[in-house]
């Protein structure tokens, strides 16, 4: 399945050169005009965009058509192996909540659940939320927020319909199914107050910041209550798992600032815990009148515990309960009424340790697998011995146990099923270590069937991410097996930038770090190919959004170790993003990437690698990228000038394609069959980059 040239003729985007002056250096942008000036009307009303953009990507996307066509078939028969190993009337593990529990279920062949309740004691499951119906009328149904109130008689719903995060919420009455005449526009957090009718919740501003805070009582208009003024920083409310308290959490990337609200008054001056200083990452969970806060202060970079009283949260109050230690890093705390639960991770693996409140004795849960990943879920209820927590490994289909803390005995409360079969000793999982040029060991979690040949010939798909400080799991997918069962090796690259050997591993790529990212995938691909799981020039790499970064990056620094490239919604264009404080992420990443508004040096980082701008002369490989209209993370004309100067630029014939989904954004299609077409797609440029024949 070789690309044929002569299918179609790659659109040629019109350069216009648009000049800019930034600390004496001179910056040239051939393909500036892609970005719609109206791009905030856009990501409301896609029909806004401009009559010559429109036409470019339009232009664009028949081009990807026509050079994927003779994949149809096999895009066919991927499409229904992806759906065949979905569970057409799958259901979540009820949550118990007081009187009730509350779940999740799919209907045959439906795109989007049922959210339902049923009494804990006996009575027939309750419908709250009809997922089929209330997206009938839309091309794209995004939920974003799903809340009950504490008496069971409200529920809080949202939804974005155009793909451009704006969720809009409406106020259930559970009793009646109504939801009244109030809509409630660009929500982005909510929560509950104690008497089960009022609220708090987080509004977006024009630039898609999430910066204002209201609070809503009986029969009063919203109330402003806090408001975030400078725009690096995003705004978020949640309950505590008490119910007392509900937390307003003010962040960007590295610094952090809390604040607490009494459930049971809302309009109350909420209590800051600590100010926020350049640095500072904390965040806390309540228990009575005890905070325990989850700190990197003191130097401890992968995080300790600490506690304080309530009525005296300064900073000088707090004490260590649980110390900071080198190699191990605190991800994730929660804190029930008598138990301390900590997901921790350990040179990339992770573990659960519970802490008995009363005694303070420790144990940890044990796994046996050589690569696998764990979750925690908080559930609603404070006053338990049950904590719930999911497992799989890349060969394993998740589970969900639960887990008495007080018996230390688990049960099985659900298996994933596979309904088109899946044998877990079909397949082989490995962990291996890339080493780097500057002495680190990049773990390699690594996927194939067992009948598959390692000496070198079979092709590779090698996924990467590595930013923010967001760990890849080592988790199961069924979607891999279509790869892997046509011959794949499938390795995810664990890099710098991610935190899986603990946040060093993300702290020593901010700025001037950043490429080392780049430089540890280029070593894992190397890695995997000298142990003869693939060859060099056999490998496909595929990321998306900051994972999209690390595509362009890679193929602009070592084009011949790859057969493909795929980049979903790829963050490319990252100087002339950074310049751009309109946008909604600019300000709170430079803090991750550097200012190069008010930094010379931290201009002259982003632009060594910004893919966009290190496009040269040189003989790319088949690349693939794929965009929303209406993405507020990474714009559409990112890709869309990313492709256009690849195109001019590129020396081989090597297709360079572009699909842009016109009517959604960074997530792509939603619906749990919908979203499978687009990976048919990639899984389909992949195996006829490889030469994987035919639609088998």
């Amino acid at each position: 399945m070789a690309f044929d040239p002569k299918a179609a003729t790659p659109p040629v985007a019109a350069r216009k050169p648009v000049t800019q002056q930034w600390h004496g250096r001179q910056l040239t942008d051939d393909y500036a005009w892609m970005r719609a000036e109206n791009w905030q009307e856009v990501m409301r009303d896609p029909q806004s965009l401009p009559a010559d953009i429109r036409t470019h990507l339009e232009a664009e996307n028949s081009y990807y058509e026509a050079m994927m066509a003779d994949t149809k078939p096999l895009q066919e028969k991927l499409f229904d192996e992806l759906k065949g190993r979905i569970k057409q009337d799958d259901s979540s593990v009820p949550a118990p909540d007081g009187e009730f529990a509350y779940s999740s279920r799919y209907e045959e062949g439906a795109e989007y659940p049922l959210f339902i309740r049923q009494p804990r004691a006996s009575g027939d499951d309750v419908v709250l939320f009809d997922g089929p119906t209330e997206a009938s009328s839309h091309d794209y149904f995004s939920l974003g927020l799903m809340s009950h109130s504490p008496d069971h008689k409200r529920l809080a719903w949202s939804v974005d319909t155009n793909g451009s995060e704006y969720h809009h919420m409406r106020i259930r009455d559970l009793e009646t199914g109504d939801d009244g005449e109030a809509l409630t526009r660009d929500v982005s957090s909510f929560a509950w107050c104690a008497d089960s009718r009022s609220y708090v919740y987080v509004k977006v501003d024009e630039n898609h910041r999430p910066n204002k805070v209201f609070a809503v009582t009986p029969d009063a208009e919203p109330t402003p209550i806090f408001e975030e003024d400078d725009p690096r920083f995003y705004v978020h409310v949640s309950s505590s798992l008490d119910g007392r308290w509900i937390i307003i959490s003010t962040g960007q990337n590295d610094e952090d600032e809390v604040r607490l609200l009494p459930a049971n008054n809302p309009l109350a001056e909420p209590l800051l815990i600590c100010p926020r200083r350049p640095g500072h990452e904390y965040g806390v969970d309540m228990h009575g009148d005890q905070l325990f806060i989850t700190t990197n202060r003191d130097g401890a970079r992968n995080f300790k515990l600490m506690v304080a009283d309530i009525h005296a949260p300064s900073e000088e109050n707090w004490r260590d309960l649980v110390p900071h230690r080198d190699d191990v890093l605190i991800d994730n705390v929660i804190v029930f009424r008598d138990w301390l639960v900590r997901l921790e991770r350990e040179n990339a693996l992770p573990r659960i340790v519970i802490r008995d409140l009363a005694s303070n004795d420790e144990h940890a849960i044990a796994f046996e697998e050589e690569a696998y990943s764990l979750g925690i879920r908080s559930g609603y209820e404070f006053a338990t011995d049950t904590l719930r927590f999911s497992y799989s490994s890349p060969a394993t289909p998740a589970q969900v146990w639960d887990y008495d803390m007080a018996t230390r005995e688990r049960s099985l409360r659900k298996e994933q099923e596979i309904p088109s079969g899946h044998d877990a000793a079909d397949y082989v999982v490995r962990r291996l270590h890339a080493s780097t040029d500057d002495g680190e060991e990049v773990p390699l979690t690594v996927l194939h069937h067992k009948s598959t040949p390692l000496d070198g010939s079979a092709p590779c798909l090698l996924y990467g991410y590595g930013s923010y400080g967001a760990g890849m799991p080592a988790s199961f997918s069924t979607n891999r097996l279509s790869l892997v069962d046509r011959g794949f090796v499938y390795c995810t690259a664990h890099v710098r930038g991610g935190d899986e050997k603990g946040r060093h591993w993300y702290e020593q790529t901010k700025k001037a770090g950043k490429t080392q990212t780049f430089t540890d995938f280029i070593a894992a691909g190397r890695h995997i190919a000298a142990e003869g799981f693939t060859g060099e020039g056999c490998i496909v790499a595929m990321g998306g959004s900051a994972g999209g970064l690390l595509m362009g990056a890679v193929v602009n620094m070592a084009p011949s170790l790859f057969s493909g490239i795929i980049a979903q919604v790829p963050f490319v264009d990252v100087l002339n993003t950074m310049l751009d404080e309109t946008l909604p992420l600019t300000p709170g990443e430079w803090g991750q990437w550097g200012n190069p508004i008010e930094s010379a040096e931290e201009y002259d980082i982003i632009a060594a690698y910004s893919p966009y701008d290190n496009v040269t002369a040189q003989a790319y490989p088949p690349i693939f990228a794929l965009s929303g209209l209406t993405d507020p993370r990474v714009q559409y004309w990112e890709p869309s000038k990313w492709v256009a100067k690849l195109r001019e630029k590129t020396t081989s014939d090597a297709p360079i394609l572009l699909k842009t989904n016109m009517g959604s954004g960074h997530f792509g299609k939603t619906g749990r069959f919908a979203y499978l077409e687009e990976v048919a797609l990639v899984y389909a440029f992949a195996l006829k980059v490889a030469g994987v024949p035919g639609p088998t």
